[in-house]
């Protein structure tokens, strides 16, 4: 069996990482994973810690360990029950690990539990021996062990028909719940504690979870005030635990009896190992910022960062594009509080996703590749109410973007390369006295920053660029590259696909190379960057005038390129050949097709039968070894042309069908990651004659629970541009790119502040 892994634990350490509480983690040093499984309901993991004991996780969030359990379970139980004079009847709702049942039971009052939990998975008590072991019984059995007692009934189901079918029932009701995500979010809302309010007896009390003061204050404000409408008497209290987010959590206590005091115990409780009368009556006691606000609704929390300065933002920004690069860019951008950002996509929709929690942030709907009269107008009408428009929609759609911006006479800033069409409007745009920076992304952008760094110094010492080579490649981290092509899509599949067809150019040994697209992969060749990775390398677009882009006219050889792993290219090669990445559309390819009916009829096999469709893909490809040709036709049976399963046909031609495969079969999963790998080689001639191999080097992983590498490294610089250009760093009018000394310093400056940026070395 394999061992069991889980994305919330890398290098042997549990990370909780969530957008509840940003800008921080608890860690804990992993001894060894004991559980992992999905349930209907939620992500469930247990794992044995090195100084908490086993911990519970749901849903990548801590829900309690063998050594600070008892705060929580302790408190949420006690403030209710003792300070109500008489419960007999206790409903406890979530709470499935049974830490809360257990300390409702030293209650000698009590005589009778219902547990309500709405994840069976949690829950370990409805089993035989012969059933799957429960989680919590196996693995928390000081916690679950009473739930057999005969005091306590089980209700595994839903918790609010629960509810309603009980109503005058319960002297006290307990809701463990997780945090306000998802499906628990719904046991924050008023017609929840609307349920628990009718579902309670005359003088009842409710608990629930009510999160952390020093994180989700407001939240809490808005609880007391939902709480305080419905109920005579509503209180926040709290406990410490270490293992909760910022260690500290508190609950809604809630009373139908007007007058009563909840800080009040009105009888001990034994065997306790956190809860006493002296912290019963603390728990009410809470910090000044934090009763400031809940009780006269004064904020005294200190102002720091972005959130120290109020004064209205003076600058007006638009970002036209909902892409995976556009968030870190947005991100950037809205760091500085002069600027005011409005995210414009087709859908409201996207761009509202987009803008989430981003400060000075508004979404609007735009379309800025429709030929619509109402729609190119409503386009111009924004970008001249904007300083600048950043523009990351498909790069077929900059001209137009460009064009209104002329109009408006806004600034522009655009990730992509200065195509034949930009380049038209260059005398129009220095007319209307606006800057259109182009090219500053990762490649092209952090490449060029680094090639004019080295190439600057180079010159200044004396020395020549006799050779430069430039490879980039975004591409899967080594652990998730699970796939027969070692590549997984992070953007269009079809438009992936279709660069790998274009032609390419490039110096070698002064003399001009050009690929055709139908050759490209033939020409690819293993590429040394380091011994942890085994790299293809082709060349990419044309190169040849990048010598003179880059002022190096002494280069002899000159090219820049894509890096894949090895294998990549033959495979890709083998597609080519046999006919998949033709768009023609096809009048005989029909719904209702098997992928090997369709694979037969693109080769030309006899019959669809596998056998017979391998040899007949041996015979067009060529392959140069059995070994070779045996991992190819296995990873195009893994793609599913050779299976008898229907295939999805997209627009009636074979890339684009080929392409519905692929985006299921090869997008990134859950908790994996991507790499950027990005190296400048120059060979360098010095005065003396003597020579070096210069190499600037870029090697970053994505963040599983944030930003892709390519999307951080493509968005912050293009959002450094921004600010370059709104401070007026950048100003003279024209097409621009960071092709020379004077753009490219400043960004590369600001980009290494940001903790960015290769790493350089002479070998």
């Amino acid at each position: 069996m394999a061992p069991l892994t889980h994305r919330s634990i890398k290098d042997g350490w549990f990370r909780e990482i969530s957008s509840q509480w940003p800008g921080q983690a608890m860690t804990l040093k992993v001894n060894r994973i004991l559980h992992v499984e999905k349930s209907l309901y939620q992500d469930v993991l247990v794992f044995e810690s090195e100084t908490y004991g086993n911990v519970l996780v749901l849903d990548g969030v801590i829900q309690c360990t063998e050594r600070d359990e008892f705060s929580y379970q302790e408190m949420i139980a006690h403030l209710p029950l003792a300070s109500h004079p008489d419960p007999k009847k206790v409903l406890v709702i979530g709470g499935g690990d049974g830490g809360v049942v257990r300390e409702v039971l030293k209650h000698d009052t009590v005589e009778q539990v219902v547990l309500c939990d709405i994840d069976e998975l949690t829950l370990l008590v409805l089993t035989s021996a012969k059933a799957v072991i429960r989680v919590s019984k196996q693995y928390l059995p000081h916690m679950s062990s009473l739930l057999n007692d005969p005091r306590v009934t089980v209700f595994v189901g839903d918790g609010f028909k629960f509810l309603a079918e009980n109503t005058s029932t319960y002297d006290v009701i307990i809701t463990d719940s997780s945090d306000p995500v998802g499906p628990a979010a719904s046991l924050f809302q008023k017609p929840y504690f609307e349920l628990l309010r009718d579902a309670l007896t005359p003088g009842g009390h409710i608990s629930t979870q009510g999160e952390c003061l020093w994180l989700h204050l407001s939240l809490i404000q808005d609880l007391l005030q939902t709480t305080r409408a419905l109920f005579p008497v509503a209180e926040y209290a709290f406990t410490t635990i270490p293992t909760y987010p910022s260690g500290q959590i508190g609950f809604m206590v809630c009373s139908k009896e007007p007058g009563r005091d909840l800080s009040k115990p009105l009888r001990t409780v034994p065997n306790t190992r956190y809860y006493n009368p002296e912290v019963h009556r603390a728990a009410f006691v809470l910090p000044e910022f934090g009763r400031a606000l809940l009780k006269e609704g004064k904020d005294v929390r200190p102002k720091f960062g972005p959130n120290a300065v109020s004064k209205t933002p003076t600058k007006k920004v638009l970002l036209l594009g909902s892409g995976a690069v556009a968030r870190p860019c947005a991100e950037y951008v809205v760091r500085n509080p002069d600027n005011a950002l409005t995210i414009a996509c087709r859908t409201l929709k996207s761009a509202q996703a987009l803008a989430s929690d981003l400060r000075n942030t508004t979404a609007v709907s735009l379309d800025a590749g429709s030929e619509d009269p109402t729609k190119q107008a409503a386009l111009e009408k924004a970008i001249a109410e904007h300083d600048l428009v950043i523009s990351l929609v498909p790069y077929t759609h900059h001209p137009n973007v460009i064009k209104a911006a002329i109009k408006g006479k806004t600034n522009v800033v655009t990730t992509s390369y200065i195509s034949p069409a930009i380049r038209e409007l260059e005398e129009e745009v220095k007319k209307a006295g606006i800057v259109v920076m182009n090219e500053i992304g990762l490649d092209p952008g952090v490449d060029h920053l680094y090639a004019i760094k080295i190439i600057e110094e180079v010159h200044a010492k004396g020395g020549k660029i006799k050779e430069f080579h430039s490879f980039c490649g975004g591409l899967p981290a080594p652990e998730c590259s699970d796939n027969p092509l070692g590549y997984k899509f992070s953007w269009s599949a079809r438009g992936a696909l279709l660069a790998l067809l274009n032609s390419a150019s490039y110096l070698a040994e002064g003399k001009q190379v050009d690929v055709p697209g139908k050759d490209l992969m033939s020409v690819a060749k293993p590429y040394y960057i380091s011994p942890a990775f085994a790299f293809v390398a082709y060349p990419n677009r044309n190169s040849v005038p990048f010598r003179e882009f880059y002022k190096i006219p002494e280069a002899e050889t000159v090219v820049r390129g894509t890096l894949r792993y090895q294998g990549f290219p033959e495979f890709v090669k083998a597609l080519v050949s046999l006919g998949w990445l033709d768009l023609e559309k096809k009048a005989w390819l029909k719904e209702g097709m098997t992928w090997a009916q369709i694979m037969q009829k693109t080769i030309g096999a006899s019959d669809a039968n596998e056998s017979t469709l391998v040899a007949r893909v041996k015979e067009l490809c060529q392959f140069p070894n059995e070994s070779e040709a045996r991992r190819i036709t296995s990873g195009l049976k893994w793609i599913g042309l050779f299976s008898n399963e229907q295939a999805t046909v997209r627009d009636g031609n074979l890339l684009d069908t080929l392409c519905a495969q692929l985006e299921t079969l090869m997008k990134y999963e859950e908790g994996e990651r991507d790499l950027v790998m990005l190296q400048h080689k120059f060979i360098v001639e010095w005065a003396n004659g003597s020579t070096d191999t210069i190499t600037s080097t870029l090697e970053a992983y994505g963040d599983p629970q944030g930003h892709s590498a390519m999307a951080l490294y493509v968005g912050v610089p293009c959002g450094i541009a921004v600010q370059l250009v709104l401070d007026g760093v950048f100003k003279t009018p024209g097409i621009l790119a960071p092709y020379s000394k004077e753009i490219c310093d400043p960004i590369r400056e600001v980009l290494e502040a940001q903790g960015l940026g290769l790493v350089e070395k002479v070998l």
